[in-house]
């Protein structure tokens, strides 16, 4: 067995006051991991807040060895763990819709949204730092934001590059699709979480933003999925900050890669007729 505790923040990050909402996230860090996390999940962009704005983002945007990454640092450090979270990063002149993750050295994984979603065009740069897995002492984890797991190759990649956990920053809006929640509070992009963690045989954790902040509703309906496809956390609720953990077995993940009957979602795939290709690397 190879228990870990994961933790979701869903959290709501109002824009005006980038120094409250660093607090905030480093307040629901400290609580998740004094509550049993080892890794700590939080929104996308909950740092400064999320807009698709440039002109606003700018001012407040930080390099990631500013000061909302040292606070992540500080608080990993304190409690042995690893803090993963979006932030609006700036490089030179230009902005990216980032997630890193964070222990007591500092960063241990960077990446840059690949697939930015409506007027984060306008905003954003495309990432370009690829499909980072990062080996820790809590599983080897990957990272990814929010509409990238519209694109199945992403949660692919990851699990078949080694992915234990995906770590999954998201800011959950409407419009995508019509519905906001089913009837057991699953947003439309949960539902997919939930099925592509089965599908890819890895642990997804999501950590969405929630509530509504000018013309920006959040769904919230974070959620964490294990190799099967069931729900460990969530939905949490859709109009409600609300803070969970829970322990996992990462040995689920070997262990629903066989089905049973000769059922083997992995070595069952055809990559004789198929591939998947990451990096000129065949998967």
């Amino acid at each position: 067995m190879r228990p870990v505790g994961i933790g979701l923040a869903q959290i709501g990050s109002p824009p005006g006051d980038a120094d409250a909402n660093r607090a905030a996230t480093t307040a629901a860090a400290k609580q998740l991991f004094d509550d049993g996390a080892d890794v700590v999940v939080l929104p996308e962009l909950c740092m400064p807040w999320y807009s698709a704005d440039f002109d606003t983002l700018a001012p407040v945007a930080e390099p990631v060895n500013g000061p909302t990454v040292e606070a992540w640092r500080e608080r990993a450090a304190h409690a042995g763990g690893v803090v993963v979270g979006g932030l609006c990063e700036r490089s030179g002149d230009v902005l990216y819709n980032t997630a890193v993750a964070v222990d007591r050295t500092g960063i241990i994984g960077h990446y840059r949204k690949l697939h930015l979603f409506a007027g984060e065009n306008n905003c954003f740069a495309p990432g370009d730092l690829g499909l980072p897995i990062v080996a820790t002492e809590f599983g080897v984890l990957g990272l990814c934001i929010c509409y990238d797991l519209r694109f199945v190759e992403v949660v692919r990649v990851l699990a078949l590059s080694g992915a234990e956990i995906i770590c999954v920053p998201t800011a959950w809006l409407p419009g995508f699709d019509a519905t906001r929640w089913d009837t057991d509070g699953l947003c439309p992009q949960a539902h997919g979480a939930v099925l592509q963690a089965n599908l890819s045989q890895v642990f997804l954790a999501c950590a969405s933003q929630v509530g509504v902040f000018g013309r920006y509703e959040f769904l919230g309906s974070s959620i964490i999925v294990d190799p099967f496809g069931q729900r460990c956390i969530g939905p949490l609720p859709g109009q409600t900050e609300r803070q969970a953990v829970i322990t996992v077995d990462l040995d689920d993940v070997v262990r629903s890669q066989d089905r049973g009957s000769q059922i083997r979602p992995r070595l069952d795939r055809r990559t004789d007729v198929y591939t998947v290709s990451y990096k000129g690397r065949q998967l």
